[in-house]
């Protein structure tokens, strides 16, 4: 099982990369596979857990102490505990034994953990005496489950699955049982942990092992912010543990470098491209099709397009997956368009996309995108804001979002800024201050429920910006009455419910929408709103155009793209006079969104032409363009420029 074994080369080859990545010395790798394959928990052999009462010799800081206590879910029988070496020999950190596994008391992904505590048998009560809540009887109760849930991001930790489907990728937390769980903090930690999924058993350990020899009666700590060498960032990252006030921090968050932004290209390994001239077609010229995307070979069905399964010989390229080498295309197929343009990750990626935004609002961003902090690289300047809000008896709750998944995954609502601080370690995120005044929809069989909205827009070119917008629209409804609790309620505070089939799923059409919405709002009359809408697309692409690439989408005349914008609209005060507004709050910029239902309706539409576009040019004018074939330049409400018709729907979309 050990040493050079068929065994150990099989085990190496499959979980060396992760045991690199945590840094786990080789020397113990022979004795960690024995232990994973019979399951040998011996901690016990050498560690106790120790009740210690801490006293401060200070009587000043004993107050604190004490006033601290007093916001603890049991102050009267606060414990400490320690994990002390209890081994007569003590341990030495070159024996290839002295690594441990720690079992997990708890595995759960975020959305189901209330549940979980409600019906999973002993599960509160355990996680009530691991936390030191109070709990008497058998039936679990909501306040004990409060408890639990807010004291939890004292004690999780996480890993997320590198294969399997995105909802499978999605972060797992745990917890680890009694003896991990007593294991505190240390600047200057005297042993290490890090998470281990065993793929024979499809099993998560907490593998633990010493940096230095110890003595008998020392105590086992780790570092709660491993890896954070900035003094600032430690101080925040350790908040959840140690109470801390960072208000002396601006909470300014200019835009980001040119540095930041060229690391972001090498990041994802995207090669700009040289200048070139527009590609020109003789008239009439039918285009060959290169795609991989299946909607598109359902639905492009435009005579002036066929389908080619050999990429070398296409005019256009139509891919899901991401385009890296734009240098290469440019130098050796300048003529061939493609449906993505160079660092339109800028718009796609949420923490890009609310760095550029700060171009069109300052520092604090524009007002049609919440506030937005990068957990990554913004973290302290977040904590500021939130305990400067929490000071001035301000709305505090948040939502987390990670950089780059859609459909609501791994997102999460809180009003804990030790949940929020938690939540970074899982993947990179954003947090946006979460709109708590939103304009509501009434529904007649549930009430006034919250409602976002999807247009699809398409980027013609950079230079000039040509922007068109698709007019017809579409809505997602949550499935409760919003109200600002119960923050872990996914049908009352989220909208998506297409990817679930035991979900409802309601569904409004755009033009049975617009009349119900100005009935049950009419002094806000829905071409207002949408004017209002557009104005924010306008801006927003005028911002991420603004600059060169990589500090910008990129120029790259070959190139067309189909983008789904989500938003939702807010209740806000205008100055100078404070009436009362609808306000659109982008949420985010999809690549190469679902058009299924646009595609959908165009083939259900009799007339040609009946969906429309509108055109944003530079300058933020709307003028409507009919989408209609066979129009004629110049005419009112017709294609002004040298675009030609639209193809027969969005989903196949490609305005040349």
């Amino acid at each position: 099982m050990e040493g050079g074994g068929e065994d150990y080369k099989a085990f190496v080859a499959l979980h060396g990369p992760a045991l690199r990545a945590s840094a786990i010395p080789e020397r113990y790798w022979g004795r960690l596979l024995h232990k994973l394959h019979r399951e040998i928990f011996d901690a016990g052999e050498m560690f106790g857990i120790m009740q210690v009462e801490e006293v401060e010799e200070d009587e000043e800081d004993d107050e604190e102490m004490q006033e601290e206590l007093k916001k603890k879910p049991n102050p009267g029988n606060e414990l400490c505990y320690k994990v002390i070496v209890t081994n007569e020999n003590g341990l030495r950190a070159n024996d290839p034994n002295s690594i441990f596994l720690i079992d997990h008391a708890w595995t759960y992904r975020i959305e189901h953990a209330r549940q979980q505590l409600l019906q999973v048998p002993g599960l509160l009560h355990r996680m009530a005496n691991l936390m030191g809540i109070e709990f008497h009887g058998e039936v679990p109760d909501e306040g004990s489950v409060e408890l639990v849930l807010e004291e939890m991001w004292k004690y999780n930790q996480t890993y997320q699955l590198s294969q399997g489907t995105a909802e499978e990728k999605v972060p797992v937390w745990y917890i680890m049982d009694e003896f991990g769980s007593r294991i505190q903090h240390s600047d200057n930690p005297s042993f290490a942990t890090a998470p281990l999924f065993y793929m024979p058993q499809q099993i998560a350990y907490t593998v633990l092992w010493p940096l230095r020899d110890l003595e008998t009666g020392e105590e086992v700590t780790r570092d709660f912010a491993y890896g954070e060498m900035d003094q600032l960032v430690r101080k925040c990252v350790l908040l959840p543990w140690v109470p801390a006030d960072v208000l002396d921090v601006s909470s300014s968050t200019p835009e980001p470098s040119e540095e930041h932004y060229q690391a972001i290209l090498e990041g994802n390994k995207e090669k700009l491209p040289v200048g070139i001239s527009p590609p020109a077609y003789p008239k009439g010229h039918v285009f060959r099709v290169y795609t991989d995307l299946q909607q598109v070979l359902n639905n492009l069905n435009h005579p002036r397009f066929q389908f080619t399964t050999t990429e070398a010989e296409a005019d256009i390229l139509y891919n899901f997956s991401h385009f890296k080498d734009y240098r290469k295309f440019s130098e050796e197929r300048p003529h061939v368009m493609l449906n993505q343009f160079p660092c339109e990750n800028l718009l796609t990626v949420k923490d890009c996309l609310a760095s550029i935004s700060r171009r069109a609002g300052g520092p604090e961003g524009p007002q049609w995108l919440p506030r937005t902090f990068n957990l990554r690289t913004e973290l302290p300047q977040f904590i500021s804001y939130f305990q400067q809000r929490e000071r001035r008896g301000e709305d505090n709750h948040w939502i987390c979002k990670p950089w780059n998944l859609a459909r609501s995954l791994d997102t999460h609502v809180t009003n804990s800024l030790r949940n929020i601080i938690r939540l970074r370690e899982s993947a990179p995120k954003v947090v946006s201050k979460y709109i708590e005044s939103p304009v509501l929809f009434h529904r007649e069989d549930v009430g006034m429920v919250k409602f976002d909205i999807r247009y699809v827009v398409l980027l013609r070119s950079v230079r000039p910006l040509r922007l068109y917008a698709y007019d017809v629209f579409w809505l997602r409804f949550s499935n409760r009455a919003f109200a600002l609790n119960d923050l872990d309620d996914y049908e009352k505070h989220f909208t998506v419910m297409n990817y679930d089939p035991d979900v409802p799923l309601k569904q409004v059409h755009y033009d049975e929408f617009i009349p119900l919405f100005e009935k049950q709002y009419p002094e806000y009359p829905w071409q207002s709103v949408q004017a209002d809408i557009f104005k924010a697309f306008t801006e927003l692409f005028q911002a991420a155009t603004a600059k060169p690439a990589p500090l910008g989408v990129c120029d790259y005349p070959s190139s067309r793209a189909v983008y789904a914008i989500d938003l939702m609209l807010k209740w806000d005060h205008a100055p100078p006079d404070g009436k009362k507004v609808m306000q659109p709050q982008i949420l985010e910029v999809n690549f190469n969104p679902d058009c299924e239902r646009a595609c959908r309706a165009q083939r259900q539409s009799d007339l040609p032409g009946a969906l429309g576009t509108q055109k944003l040019d530079a300058d933020g004018a709307c003028l409507l363009v009919t989408g209609a074939r066979g129009c004629s330049p110049g005419r009112p409400g017709r294609v002004r420029s040298r675009v030609p018709s639209l193809p027969a729907n969005i989903g196949g979309c490609f305005v040349l």
